[in-house]
């Protein structure tokens, strides 16, 4: 059976076509799931560690090493030291061989202190690989929301947030390695799932890709990104896969659902990208698509700008000294590098009260990941909403911060930039306006998009299709047509 997958950059969908209608496939009780997942990787304690027999050996076995070394070094310095004064005139030469002494050794506690150190060292990297390789399986990752509670609830292992943000940047080698293990984990659980619900072994499936990936390699990163994807769900257990641009697949769900042949513009915006496809649907005869356009914009483009605009100034961003990419940093949550860097600076003890401390806190294992969820809720609420208050207890007992619809609106008004030139340009390209606007993705429920559509395609028709299912109901009809 071949199913289709819209693996998203905040949310993931599969679907099939099973006589006639498109079934989604269900995880937990929902119909798509946050592309997250949790690995519930163990931190070793160093105050575990103690020398045993076999340790006790090694820290001899460096001792007697380094002591061999010194010794060494001693001899080649001195007889250095002799061949130098050789070389000097008769009457000077006594004088500097009377000059030399021997280097100074290090003592036996310095030795065994040091190879002490190194044993440790190196037994805590031990510890850490056998928790990578003892967490890094099916069996114990957990995913969507669920992954999310759990690592605020453990308070220690790995979580990896919208790994499909990542695909186009530059990584390194062994990055570029756990970036294809994370989106693979993710595709084996969509068809172990998928499989389970559908009665049939799922072995081929249909991905939806954005028109431009999110990227730092320009046409390259496209390149690399399908790349990543293909080798992640082969490792995944898929034995074919294809690809397939998601405004075209929701292209070919309102085709679907429209009686009459029209000309349809259909929009995508969903957490990472905007897309957007020119079609003929409708009717008895089969779509016809007639260009793409895309844009590396999305949904998290706006949290980004809110968290940095309204919450960023509580922990000093325009107050202080601290530079304004810690603050970006912070808030980028599915940015595991960024998030590294931030967790990792030593900086804000010197920073002035509230901030110092502020700043401190949301280094604490997952609170910037709370905060990015408060970031996203008070998007949501602002979007239909004229006020919204967010509690921020777990940085500050009683810290809250309130915001307004005008502040939404702000923060997503340079993401509405870029929204209204690519309309822009595809209205000049396309000539005669379509007869219907079809706007799907998570991003299409915000009322300033729909009003930014209305606005560049006035005359057209409006309509409103499933902002979470869109894309992955026309992937479901293209692998059926493929089967």
């Amino acid at each position: 059976m071949k199913i289709g997958i819209d693996f998203g950059t905040s949310y993931s969908a599969a679907a099939a076509v099973i006589d006639g209608a498109v079934r989604t496939v269900a995880f937990g009780e929902e119909r798509q799931f946050r592309t997250t997942v949790y690995f519930p990787e163990a931190v070793p304690d160093p105050s575990q560690f103690e020398l045993t027999d076999a340790l006790e050996a090694e820290v001899d076995a460096l001792v007697r090493s380094a002591r061999a070394q010194q010794t060494r070094a001693a001899s080649e310095a001195l007889a250095a030291r002799r061949e130098q004064a050789a070389r000097l005139p008769a009457d000077q030469r006594d004088t500097a061989l009377a000059l030399i002494s021997a280097p100074v050794q290090r003592s036996e506690t310095d030795l065994r202190r040091d190879a002490v150190r190194a044993v440790r060292r190196q037994w805590l990297e031990q510890q850490v690989r056998e928790a990578r390789a003892s967490a890094a399986s099916l069996q114990n990752a957990v995913y969507g929301e669920d992954a999310v509670e759990a690592y605020l609830s453990e308070g220690f292992g790995n979580l990896v947030q919208s790994p499909k943000s990542m695909l186009g940047y530059q990584l390194a080698p062994h990055v570029r390695q756990t970036i294809v293990g994370i989106a693979g984990y993710i595709l084996e659980h969509i068809r172990l799932s998928a499989s389970q619900q559908l009665g049939a072994n799922v072995r081929s499936a249909v991905l939806g890709r954005p028109v431009q990936f999110r990227s730092s390699l320009g046409a390259a990163g496209g390149d690399q990104a399908l790349a990543i994807l293909t080798e992640a769900a082969a490792g995944a257990g898929f034995d074919e896969v294809e690809f397939l641009e998601e405004p075209v697949a929701a292209a070919l769900g309102y085709h679907a659902q429209s009686a009459h042949r029209h000309r349809t513009l259909v929009v995508d915006i969903g957490g990472g990208t905007t897309d957007i496809t020119l079609a003929e649907v409708g009717g008895a005869q089969a779509p016809v698509v007639l260009g793409s356009w895309g844009i590396a914009r999305g949904g998290v483009d706006v949290d980004l700008s809110l968290s940095l605009s309204r919450f960023m100034p509580l922990f000093g961003k325009g107050a202080t000294r601290v530079p304004a990419h810690h603050f970006v940093e912070a808030a980028t949550v599915h940015d595991v590098v960024r998030q590294r860097d931030f967790q990792r600076r030593d900086a804000y003890r010197e920073v002035d009260a509230p901030f110092g401390p502020r700043l401190i806190a949301l280094q604490q294992t997952g609170n910037t990941t709370r905060l990015s969820r408060a970031v996203e809720s008070t998007k949501i609420v602002l979007s239909s909403a004229s006020d919204s208050r967010a509690e921020l207890d777990y940085i500050e007992r009683g810290l809250s911060l309130a915001s307004s619809a005008d502040d939404l609106a702000q923060a997503a008004d340079p993401f509405l930039g870029y929204l209204t030139e690519l309309l822009a340009e595809v209205g000049a390209q396309i000539g005669e306006p379509p007869a219907a606007v079809f706007l799907t993705g998570g991003m299409s429920r915000a009322p300033y998009v729909r009003e930014a559509v209305r606005r560049c395609f006035p005359q057209a028709k409006q309509v409103a299709g499933d902002a979470s299912l869109g894309v992955v109901s026309g992937l479901a009809f293209a692998a059926a047509r493929a089967s």
